[in-house]
C-alpha cells in the first residue's frame, strides 16, 4: 500500500524525471526472468541526484517513525537498497545492516552483514517490489537469525497480485512511496505516454508473465 496519493504522485514525478523508471510500450525491455516488459525500473539512479535521494530518504524515514517509532536498526536488501537504506538509517541515527541473497561462500559466510542481535527490531528497506520473492528472502534470513521484522518500506511497487499474496502469506506489512497505478496517472498527465500506450501498459500489468508486447 502507498503512504498517500500525494507522495505517490511526487515519487512518480521524480522517478520519471531522472529516468529511474523508463516506459517503452513500443519497444519492450526483457527482464532477467525472461519476461517482456514495457517498463524498466532502476532506483539506484536516484543516488546520483542529491535533491531526489534526500526526498526519498526523508519521506521513508518519517514514515518509519510514524508507523513504527524507532526500530533498533534499518536493514537494506542487497544490492539495490543498500544505498538508500543506509541513508535512511543515517537520517534516523540508527544502526544499518544489509542482507545478501545468499550467505557468502567464504570468510565468515555471512548472509546478514553488520551487527544485529537476536530479539532486536528492524524495518527492512527495499528499492523495488516485483513478485516480492527476493525481498521476502531477506525477511526470512532475518527471522532465522531471531530478528523481529516490524515491516518493509520500498520506493516503488509494480502492484502485482502475486506480490500482495506473497507478503500476506509471510505476514509482512509493506508500504511503498509509489506504485504502478500512480505512475501511469502521472505519466499520462504529463504527456509522457499517450492514451493508447496507457492501455498497453495496463494490459501488461494485469498479466506480466504472459505479455509479449505489441
Amino acid at each position: 500500500m502507498i503512504f498517500n496519493k500525494n507522495t505517490a504522485r511526487k515519487t512518480a514525478e521524480v522517478l520519471l524525471q531522472v529516468n529511474a523508471i523508463k516506459l517503452s510500450p513500443k519497444a519492450p525491455f526483457t527482464w532477467a526472468s525472461g519476461w517482456k516488459s514495457p517498463i524498466y525500473c532502476d532506483n539506484r539512479i536516484i543516488l546520483s541526484f542529491p535533491p531526489i535521494r534526500n526526498y526519498v530518504r526523508e519521506t521513508m524515514a518519517k514514515q518509519i517513525e510514524k508507523q513504527y517509532g524507532k526500530p533498533d536498526a534499518i536493514a537494506g536488501v542487497a544490492t539495490g537498497a543498500i544505498g538508500i537504506g543506509m541513508l535512511v538509517a543515517e537520517y534516523l541515527g540508527l544502526p544499518f545492516i544489509y542482507v545478501r541473497p545468499n550467505a557468502k561462500g567464504h570468510g565468515r559466510k555471512n548472509q546478514i552483514e553488520g551487527f544485529i542481535e537476536s530479539g532486536q527490531n528492524v524495518v527492512v528497506v527495499e528499492d523495488l517490489i516485483s513478485t516480492g520473492k527476493s525481498s521476502l528472502n531477506a525477511v526470512s534470513a532475518l527471522r532465522e537469525a531471531g530478528v523481529n521484522v516490524k515491516g518493509m518500506i520500498a520506493i516503488f511497487s509494480y502492484g502485482f497480485d502475486i506480490a500482495t499474496e506473497n507478503f500476506e502469506k509471510e505476514n509482512v506489512f509493506l508500504q511503498t512511496l509509489g506504485n504502478y497505478e500512480s505512475l501511469l496517472d502521472q505519466a499520462l498527465k504529463t504527456k509522457y505516454i499517450t492514451e493508447s500506450e496507457l492501455e498497453t501498459l495496463s494490459e501488461w500489468n494485469s498479466n506480466p508473465s504472459e505479455w509479449n508486447g505489441i
